[in-house]
């Protein structure tokens, strides 16, 4: 097995360490401008989960501002990341080594929430918790988004 054909899914893995919904969520963006993954992937072909992937992490960019949000390491947290992780991670490993890369995106993002939860509280020592996850936002989005656009085909 090459490790470079499950580099993507261990990219989208550290995407989800930060934010739990973007990995389903630029997947399922992906896939409503017709592009298609590498990986089989059954759920987020179905209008109502790529509608919900949507939906979930634009609440979670809007809920992670909050004063009463949860740290990622949280159990339910936690529960998301590797969901998401594993969804996204399979969808982008070649086809037939989806196993493997949902576990590579899983072994990537749970660990990556701890350290990336740590950085998190140091920036909002720093400049607050609304800018500090701005900026956030604004990271693991372009990393979301630059990893599944370079990961995925036009459908033609």
């Amino acid at each position: 097995m090459n490790i470079r054909n499950l580099l993507s899914s261990a990219l989208i893995g550290a995407v989800a360490s930060a934010r739990s919904m973007t990995p389903m969520a630029t997947i399922a963006a992906a896939r409503l401008a017709n592009r298609r993954t590498p990986g089989q992937l059954v759920l987020l072909d179905r209008p109502l989960f790529k509608a919900g992937a949507l939906a979930m992490g634009a609440g979670e960019l809007f809920g992670d501002k909050m004063k009463t949000a949860p740290d990622r390491t949280v159990f339910l947290g936690l529960a998301a990341r590797v969901m998401s992780a594993g969804i996204a991670g399979a969808a982008l490993a070649p086809r037939g080594r989806e196993p493997a890369g949902a576990a590579i995106a899983i072994a990537t993002a749970v660990p990556l929430a701890y350290l990336t939860l740590t950085g998190r509280k140091r920036a909002m020592a720093r400049i607050g918790q609304t800018r500090s996850g701005l900026i956030e936002d604004a990271l693991v989005l372009a990393a979301g988004a630059a990893i599944v656009a370079l990961s995925t085909r036009r459908n033609e």
